[in-house]
């Protein structure tokens, strides 16, 4: 079992953040090296409420990891049913059932690469639940991808967590001003829109990160008056009412 522990230098604000974690164990496996890291990931996003995995024991490969994840402090929910996708209703159901809890998780970290999630994911986001993906390459939907604030694959984890460790060291020194962002945000749109991609939030906070490397998420933004941007979409919503973009049926589209 991997133990490992990433320092918050520089995040203060962002460990108080509530994280859960909603595995569909079924659509993705992992081992128990890799469940670690993402362990690790989801404690440098901020305080860990949630570590939920789904699975049904009348698939022996499923059946045969609850001890594993159990041990490593998962909690592991087991739906018996013939059908292949069984767990996912359950999962669902929890994932919209925890949003009124006393607890609600600011984050979502969603393991799962099926498309049945996307409406979930929309509801999630409408009340400002930031969501990560995480899913298997050539296992996930185009649509869930593109509606993730964050997409990885799983079998980056091991780069990743050496990333944020990177990141984490570097935070204070990548900050950028309100400008640049708005700067990034605009360049992204019209990549996106020359793609023939859609330019939903999370795709076009994913592109930024991509094509802009001192732009490390809503969090380096400095405002004037220093304040920081909770999540991308109050930073979103600054720029629509100050005209720099515009916004209709959930895309962001260019001023003309």
């Amino acid at each position: 079992m991997t133990d490992i522990h990433l320092g918050s230098s520089g995040k203060t604000n962002q460990q108080k953040r509530l994280v859960s974690i909603y595995w569909d164990y079924q659509n993705v496996s992992l081992s128990q090296e890799l469940a670690s890291l993402l362990l690790a990931f989801a404690n440098s996003k901020g305080r860990v409420i949630g570590k939920k995995v789904y699975y049904n024991s009348l698939f022996e490969n499923q059946a045969s990891a609850k001890d594993s994840l159990q041990s490593i402090g998962f909690c592991c929910y087991d739906v018996t049913c013939v059908l292949k996708n069984s767990a996912d209703n359950q999962l669902k159901s929890d994932l919209i059932d925890d949003v009124y809890n006393n607890q609600s998780p600011n984050i979502v970290i969603l393991v799962s690469g099926d498309g049945d999630f996307a409406n979930p994911v929309k509801f999630l986001q409408d009340r400002g639940k930031n969501i990560i993906v995480f899913a298997k390459k050539g296992n996930v939907k185009k649509k869930l991808k593109e509606l993730a604030h964050e997409f990885y694959f799983v079998d980056d984890l091991p780069q990743l967590i050496v990333e944020t460790n990177q990141s984490q060291i570097t935070f204070i020194n990548s900050q950028i001003n309100y400008n640049e962002a708005i700067e990034y945000l605009v360049k992204a749109i019209k990549i996106a829109l020359s793609q023939g991609k859609s330019t939903v939030l999370g795709y076009i906070n994913s592109l930024m990160r991509e094509h802009f490397s001192n732009y490390q998420g809503v969090s380096c933004i400095c405002t004037p008056d220093g304040k920081k941007f909770s999540r991308f979409s109050k930073f979103v919503d600054v720029a629509v009412k100050e005209g720099k973009v515009r916004m209709q049926n959930q895309e962001l589209l260019l001023i003309e």
